[in-house]
């Protein structure tokens, strides 16, 4: 805003300026050219001298606020830039301290995963471990039961063959032994039983 209106005021004193300077031309023009040669020089002398004071405060007046706009705006620049830097530097920050977090977060879950395959693995050992046992003491309880039953079927068998060798012993001994010979087995059995009383 200052740089604008120090602009305009450069403007004004440069138009001012100009009309000094062009002024004597348009009065030498209307004069129609009868002028004295000395009259003229000394004008034109004056009037280069008016010039070069004008320039020259010009000069100091305009280009003081437009150096001082300068600073300022050069001023402004350079504060931007270091902000930028700032904000650069803080985004690098970041973008490090998120790469770092990103590696440990990776890091983290590839141990997590590790451990669970460790645990895993752990789980199955101590399954298969279970289940063997397990078929360790099945096989036992069906060998025992096994055993039980073979053992039972075999006295199973034998009384069975001891009532089947009984029955073909009757059998036998009513087919083979007349009354004759059962009167007379009871008739010894009597006299042993006689005699032992």
């Amino acid at each position: 805003m200052k740089q604008i209106a120090s602009l305009k005021c450069a403007l004004r004193v440069f138009a001012v300026q100009l009309l000094m300077v062009l002024a004597p031309a348009f009065l030498f023009a209307a004069t129609d050219g009868h002028v004295d040669g000395g009259a003229v020089l000394k004008d034109f002398i004056y009037r280069c001298i008016n010039f070069a004071l004008m320039a020259g405060l010009l000069a100091y007046f305009v280009t003081k606020p437009i150096r001082k706009g300068l600073k300022n705006r050069k001023d402004e620049i350079a504060k931007t830039l270091a902000e930028a830097e700032a904000a650069k530097a803080a985004a690098e920050a970041k973008h490090r301290e998120y790469s770092e977090k990103l590696a440990k977060a990776t890091e983290e879950i590839e141990n997590i995963a590790a451990a669970m395959r460790r645990e895993g693995e752990l789980e199955r050992d101590k399954i298969i471990a279970a289940a063997s046992d397990m078929a360790v003491k099945i096989g036992q309880e069906a060998e025992a039961k096994a055993s039980s039953v073979i053992a039972r079927a075999k006295v199973e068998l034998r009384e069975e063959a001891s009532r089947l060798a009984v029955a073909l012993a009757e059998e036998l001994l009513k087919k083979e032994v007349s009354e004759a010979d059962q009167k007379r087995l009871v008739d010894e059995y009597m006299q042993k039983v006689g005699d032992l009383h």
